[in-house]
């Protein structure tokens, strides 16, 4: 795993991007899966780490890690209020106890019922190379006036911010 020198200053894409994630918690995961098909499922995002890895717990056993092996290609899609974020990047299965720990919060037993010591949790940690985002002012009131306005006038609506942010890595 590469290295985090923890006095590196964050770049601004990765700024904004947590800015973006801030208060969203599931995430759409998509992953190649057998044939070529795409299949997407809700995973909940643990944490954007300095380095710029998105950390998920999985079960081992999982069509998700066997995807994931076959294809590290990956995608995950966050919706948050007004706010859509859709992440481009390398998915790894990872077997960190100390990691695990620093991540673990005791609902998740629902799901590990061993908790920590569950033979079948494991890590995915995302590489994140790019993301895309949409991020829409105010509500629904105000995006419906926006809509009018442009039905009256003619003129686009403002529909907020969008951009494309690239995400660099350390290295070992």
């Amino acid at each position: 795993m590469p290295t985090q020198d923890s006095s590196r200053v964050p770049e601004p894409n990765l700024v904004k991007l947590r800015s973006l994630l801030q208060g969203g918690r599931i995430g759409m995961m998509t992953t190649l899966g057998e044939e070529g098909r795409l299949c997407s499922r809700p995973m909940a995002m643990q944490e954007l780490d300095p380095g710029g890895y998105l950390w998920f717990f999985s079960g081992l056993h999982t069509h998700i890690v066997t995807e994931i092996r076959r294809d590290d290609r990956l995608n995950v899609s966050v919706v948050h209020g007004n706010t859509y974020v859709s992440i481009s990047g390398r998915g790894m299965i990872v077997e960190d106890p100390k990691k695990a720990a620093a991540l673990w919060n005791p609902l998740y037993k629902a799901w590990f019922p061993k908790g920590l010591e569950d033979p079948d949790l494991t890590l995915i940690r995302v590489t994140v190379e790019t993301a895309e985002y949409w991020d829409s002012p105010g509500g629904p009131v105000t995006n419906l006036v926006g809509y009018v306005k442009t039905l009256a006038t003619g003129q686009a609506a403002d529909v907020g911010e969008h951009g494309e942010l690239r995400v660099s890595h350390p290295t070992t």
